[in-house]
């Protein structure tokens, strides 16, 4: 808790200003030496200049330089969005004796000249008006301090693929311990299934199978099969998540799996794990490989453990391990850093009728042709067709199977198909030299280490590729398939005749994952993976700190790949946690005693339960700053403005706002976006060099829930004719659910408009993604009409009504 007489953080402000060239990122559009002259002549500059790179050596060192020189106290840069380099520079201001948070960006990169590229001086405009809105704000801001909490030495992998195990036993190699969560009833995923790698040509299971039985053995890995995670609470440094492990119905520390208990079931279903080309028992091991190495009881199919009706494995099993009055278990782990390793859904081709999946037998996907192949698989790796069991004469691959699809499956491309199938055709013809193969394909993608060779081998073994994809494919009397193939080399229409057809089917994210990503507060790409932080600089990293991801839950990648990344996601929660402590940003809430009546508003819209208030006792509300995220949500419903949003406070924001007010308002835009989301939309667009009225001003906000609605009606009072609130699509807020409260505050603010005769169009809500870049291009185009169609007795009518000191802040 603060006194209010601790507020008055204000000093002499001699604040620096920097206008980076970025190359001719910036400077090919916005006239960077105007906009520093404007700078030097505003109020509290000292010094103002334009560098080609501010974020090179000698950038970083002039500004250092002149803070020592000059004595500056603040310090302004505009260059590339502060969600890429706004780390770089707070360490900066630290290296020269300066409080890290008393910087302050304004984006000239992705939202300024890479979205006004042919309208340089409306861009050089903009510039100067979020240069503007910068220092207004820089002179309001005051030193934070970090705290330092403890670390649980902990890690949660979610996915036991090959992605998870090498995550696990990197770090419990490296001392930390790891609870691994697999929802399967083993760990292996996909790779268990293959029959062989490429380009190498290694035995799938013979390398994976003995990483996981070391899982298994490691004395620091905690193995959970058969569960899923059901919450996630806590921050970066101590999660606290509760994992649900379902009931197996047999001891799996006492099972040895010998099998006798699956001999005497008399159930029978489709063996899921061979794809369903073979079967298995209602009690069954998914694999001979499997870890743990225990049977398992599917009770769906179970007949029942009534001795009048079965029960014929509990006399089978001498050791006793079925139990069937087990039951679901709920366990709670405390972990520091959280591994995201959730792995991929193979595409599903039924619905691309095109192709006979669903009604032609010898018509199979890439994953069932794997397991045809295998050793271990239901035919013990002979290759015979499913119709008649013999061996094909001739067998026909399709590419691109629900990838590279503006109509089915995914637009993307899913990165192994092409190599899967090279990988394929080499098996066959390794041992069926003298069968025909053909591959259907729009190009080939050999791009790896070994890739090439390998194709090239494929090739000089006889193997077809015919560029084109089959348009129809028909089966005749004797279950051959015939494919009608447009050769887009020839340029003529082709018919042929193949024993077997292989869909090479694409990718798709793991079915958990848009439950985790809410869960977790995490941003999906539009293909809909986890997006990382930053896709060079942080490509493991999630925009939650302490969250990385490993293999395909952040997007398609083979083995060498996953393996790499996972590592990669090992190596960043140790170096997260090795010295036991982390710092944590001081953007958090803070209670001004003196005007707090212990109304317990801010408790109740709270997504952490950060705050406490005794309500009954009128004690004032305490913030406990460890848990608090500093969404805001509190000091914007705070109905006595008793709350201190620290870096985002009131006084700062309306600087920002009365900024922009200073010059031709009515031709403006104000948009209010969420750190996570929205600006990251905005910033996506920049990135996408997707064109919008360039009249649009953007205001930071960590949260979308931290727009009080004091900021919207100064602006209506100062004239601005149309507003924007943005954040994150509701379920995907990154504070949990702050994005509701937003929801809600827009809507009585709608109310009020409506009362006071305002269009209440002048003040939209929009719920957008990292991923939609395009969205936030239309959305500024439609904020654009929207203002054009605003009058000027409106604007004056607005200004007359919030001018008015009960609706804004003094």
């Amino acid at each position: 808790m603060i006194d209010i007489k601790d507020l008055d953080h204000r000093e002499d402000a001699r604040i620096g200003v920097y206008i980076c060239h970025c190359g001719l990122n910036i400077a090919q559009t916005v006239n960077c030496s105007e906009v520093a002259l404007y700078a030097s002549n505003l109020d509290d500059v000292t010094v103002s200049k334009d560098l080609i790179y501010v974020c090179s050596e000698q950038g970083q060192q002039q500004i250092k330089d002149d803070i020592l020189e000059n004595g500056l106290n603040r310090i302004v840069i505009a260059s590339c969005s502060p969600r890429l380099h706004e780390p770089t520079f707070r360490q900066m201001l630290k290296d020269a004796g300066l409080n890290p948070y008393l910087l302050e960006m304004a984006n000239l990169r992705e939202q300024c000249s890479w979205v006004h590229m042919n309208e340089p001086d409306a861009a050089t405009e903009k510039a100067i008006d979020l240069v503007k809105m910068s220092i207004a704000r820089a002179r309001l801001i005051w030193p934070l301090e970090e705290e330092t909490i403890p670390v649980t030495k902990r890690t949660l992998v979610i996915g036991g693929g090959v992605a998870g195990i090498q995550t696990a036993m990197d770090l419990a190699n490296a001392g930390i311990s790891v609870a691994l969560v697999e929802k399967e009833p083993s760990i292996g995923g996909i790779m268990a299934q293959l029959d062989k790698t490429f380009p190498t040509m290694d035995c799938s299971i013979c390398i994976l199978g003995p990483k996981m039985s070391d899982v298994n053995r490691h004395p620091m890995i905690k193995l959970y099969t058969m569960s899923e995670v059901v919450d996630v609470k806590g921050y970066v440094g101590n999660f606290e998540v509760k994992i649900l492990k379902k009931a197996r119905y047999v001891n799996e520390n006492e099972c040895t799996a010998c099998g006798e208990c699956a001999k005497v079931c008399p159930v029978i279903r489709p063996d899921e794990f061979n794809q369903g080309l073979s079967s298995r028992r209602a009690i069954y091991t998914p694999f001979p490989q499997s870890v743990p190495s225990a049977y398992l009881v599917n009770i769906n199919e179970c007949l029942g453990h009534n001795p009048a009706v079965c029960a014929k494995c509990i006399d089978a099993c001498e050791k006793g391990c079925i139990d069937f009055h087990m039951s679901d278990e709920e366990f709670v782990e405390k972990a520091g850093s959280i591994v995201v390793a959730t792995g991929l859904e193979a595409y599903d081709p039924t619905e691309m009728d095109e192709y006979g999946y669903t009604r032609f037998e010898n018509v199979l996907t890439s994953i069932e042709f794997e397991r045809l192949m295998n050793a271990g698989g239901p035919t013990k790796g002979e290759l015979i067709r499913p119709s008649d069991r013999r061996r094909p004469e001739s067998v026909g691959f399709i590419q691109c199977v629900g990838s590279r699809s503006t109509g089915k499956g995914g637009k993307y491309c899913s990165n192994i198909c092409c190599m899967n199938t090279v990988k394929s055709t080499f098996m066959i013809k390794e041992h069926y030299p003298d069968i025909d193969i053909k591959v259907f394909y729009i190009d080939i993608r050999a791009f790896g280490k070994g890739f090439e060779d390998l194709y090239m081998r494929s090739k000089k073994m006889g193997v077809r590729y015919i560029r084109g994809l089959p348009g129809t494919v028909q089966q005749e009397d004797d279950g051959s398939i015939t494919a009608a193939v447009e050769n887009t080399v020839s340029g003529g229409l082709e018919f042929f005749h193949l024993d077997m057809l292989v869909l090479a089917i694409g990718i798709k994210p793991a079915p958990a994952t848009r439950k985790l990503q809410k869960m977790l507060g995490l941003q999906l790409s539009p293909d809909g993976f986890f997006l990382e932080a930053h896709p060079k600089l942080q490509p493991v990293d999630a925009a939650t700190r302490g969250i990385y991801f490993a293999g395909c839950a952040e997007g398609p990648k083979d083995i060498k790949e996953s393996v790499t990344q996972a590592s990669a996601a090992a190596a960043r929660a140790i170096g997260l946690m090795h010295k036991g402590e982390i710092t944590t940003e001081p953007i958090t809430a803070e209670i001004l005693t003196d005007h707090c009546k212990a109304c317990g508003k801010c408790a109740e819209v709270c997504p952490y339960n950060a705050i406490t208030v005794d309500v009954k006792k009128k004690t004032p509300a305490v913030v406990n700053k460890a848990a608090c995220s500093g969404c805001g949500t509190c000091a914007a419903e705070c109905p006595f403005g008793a709350i201190i949003m620290n870096h985002f406070t009131d006084i700062q924001i309306a600087s920002q706002i009365d900024a922009l007010l200073e010059d031709k308002p009515e031709e403006k835009i104000l948009a209010f976006a969420c750190n996570w989301c929205s600006y990251a939309g905005a910033d996506y667009a920049g990135v996408s060099r997707l064109q919008y009225p360039p009249n649009a001003r953007l205001i930071r906000v960590m949260c979308s829930g931290r727009v009080d609605e004091k900021f919207v009606w100064r602006a209506f009072a100062g004239r601005v004719p149309v507003v924007l609130i943005s954040g994150c699509h509701i379920g995907d807020c990154h504070y949990i659910n702050a994005n509701h409260w937003t929801e809600k505050r827009v809507k009585k603010m709608h109310k009020k408009m409506e009362k006071f005769s305002i269009n209440p169009e002048r003040l939209q809500l929009e719920w957008i993604s990292a991923a939609e870049g395009t969205l936030f291009a239309e959305t500024m185009k439609r904020m654009e009409t929207i203002r054009r169609s605003v009058t000027q007795e409106e604007l004056s009518e607005a200004s007359n009504i919030f001018s008015n000191k009960k609706y804004i802040m003094a």
